[in-house]
């Protein structure tokens, strides 16, 4: 831990004063640590006692009392889909295939951007400092997320059933449904990714095997090869997904990613929830990465085996899914249900092992192990820092269990991205938050209001 460059020069950040969860290799806790930052990389961090003398930066921030780990990575979420916040959660299956209420295409570009901003916000608050994204008008919703400060990964919905049929249980597939939603996707990748400073990105969100017909799943699978692209995907996440593959492909959900080349270690498939010994042991051997949403799916009253997953070989990371971007709560929430599975409380499932699935596990997943993830030295300064003086995370014996055990997102005081200041005080720097919740919340009243009138009920 040395300075490449002379003390005179200043660093353009200084964190003192906090406790540093590195998520590196050895899972390090740094009390009373510092961290330098320059041009957007860790330079720096470790006991403040062995800062190097005459060390000095642009801005400082003593920090005692607070606890700081890498920045969140949310591999799966659908932003736009707070549109449906306290309802979904009860109709016991996604909204895309739930009659009466709002649905992607029924989003207009203005609403798309307005609710887009506010899952944007929201994540970034509750310290998710990249999010995965997928739903619709990505052309018009990616640039507007990113404006807010955070790294951007988005797509529309790739598929080439009628979604305006699926409602009604009606699997119909439409070669220029397809190649329309694959063509916007290719040209959002040519035009997005690495844009913003490189906080942007495009995975070809293939949106579910029921709704892909087996050829153009075999078409994105190649898509994807040729582009260099990741894949992400919705699996096994209903029965229904899984009846309607084995009428109409005489296999299950997983069988059939793997024989038009889609699953492979690539991939971040979503829930995973109705597939039995034989298919958890091939995504296993595949290498493919399971977007775990454990309080999404127990809210509908399911989970998934992760347990049997992580002894098969497959990757977890952690999406928030549709539910609310609190992350440290998806922590607890997979923790536990890990620990249901075994009945006990071992050392298979500890809270290192869920921090890591929502940092360094998600950030490979993501491809960007090797930038973010973890705090070390290189890396970039995707930082999340906690307020530990609360009540209830007094007292700290151990600022590990702390944070996965009683911490919330809403104890998220500052994030960087980039070692920018993107949250002060819990507070968007780059977003009047106020105009952003009324313009969100506009366009959510004008979505139930057309979605209302559509089935005849009073608006």
């Amino acid at each position: 831990m040395t300075l490449p460059l002379p003390p005179s020069d200043p660093a353009d950040l200084l964190l003192t004063g906090l406790t540093l969860i590195t998520v590196d290799a050895g899972m390090a806790v740094i009390p009373d640590a510092a961290l330098l930052v320059r041009q957007g990389r860790i330079q720096w961090l470790g006991p403040q006692a062995d800062l190097p003398p005459g060390t000095s930066a642009t801005r400082t921030l003593a920090l005692p009392g607070r606890v700081a780990c890498p920045g969140f990575v949310n591999v799966h979420t659908h932003a736009i889909l707070s549109m449906v916040r306290g309802v979904a959660e009860d109709l016991g299956f996604a909204p895309a295939y739930t009659p009466g209420i709002p649905h992607g295409h029924d989003v207009t570009p203005d609403e798309a951007v307005a609710l887009a901003r506010l899952g944007t916000v929201e994540a970034l608050l509750f310290g998710s400092t990249l999010i995965n994204d997928t739903y619709v008008h990505a052309d018009l919703t990616l640039p507007a997320m990113a404006d807010l400060g955070g790294r951007v990964f988005s797509c529309g919905r790739i598929h080439d059933a009628d979604f305006s049929l699926i409602g009604d249980g009606r699997w119909e597939h439409h070669t220029a449904i397809g190649q329309r939603t694959l063509g916007e996707a290719l040209a959002l990748a040519e035009r997005w990714n690495g844009a913003f400073g490189g906080r942007t990105g495009v995975q070809l969100s293939a949106h579910a095997p029921d709704t892909c017909s087996d050829a153009f799943l075999r078409e994105i699978a190649a898509a994807s090869r040729a582009q260099g692209l990741r894949v992400n995907t919705h699996l096994a996440q209903s029965r229904s997904e899984v009846a309607q593959i084995q009428r109409r492909s005489g296999c299950t959900p997983a069988q059939l990613l793997d024989d038009v080349g889609l699953l492979n270690n690539r991939l971040i498939a979503a829930h995973g929830i109705h597939m039995d010994d034989a298919d958890i042991a091939r995504c296993g051997r595949a290498g493919m990465y399971l977007a775990h949403v454990p309080k999404g799916n127990a809210t509908g009253g399911t989970l998934a085996r992760t347990s049997a997953f992580r002894r098969a070989g497959a990757n977890i990371a952690l999406g928030s899914d549709n539910m609310h971007a609190d992350l440290v709560e998806v922590m607890r929430w997979a923790l536990c249900i890990g620990r249901l599975q075994e009945g006990a409380v071992d050392d298979f499932w500890q809270p290192g092992d869920v921090l890591r699935m929502a940092t360094i596990d998600g950030a490979r997943a993501m491809g960007l192990d090797d930038r973010i993830g973890s705090l070390e030295v290189g890396k970039q300064a995707d930082i999340v820092v906690f307020d530990f003086r609360r009540p209830h995370l007094v007292p700290c014996e151990n600022p590990l269990g702390n944070l996965v055990h009683v911490a919330q997102g809403r104890d998220v005081e500052h994030v960087f991205v980039d070692g920018q200041q993107v949250v002060a005080s819990g507070r968007p720097v780059h977003a009047d938050l106020d105009q952003l919740l009324a313009d969100a919340s506009a366009a959510s009243r004008a979505l139930w209001q057309r979605a209302r009138a559509s089935t005849g009920a009073p608006a």
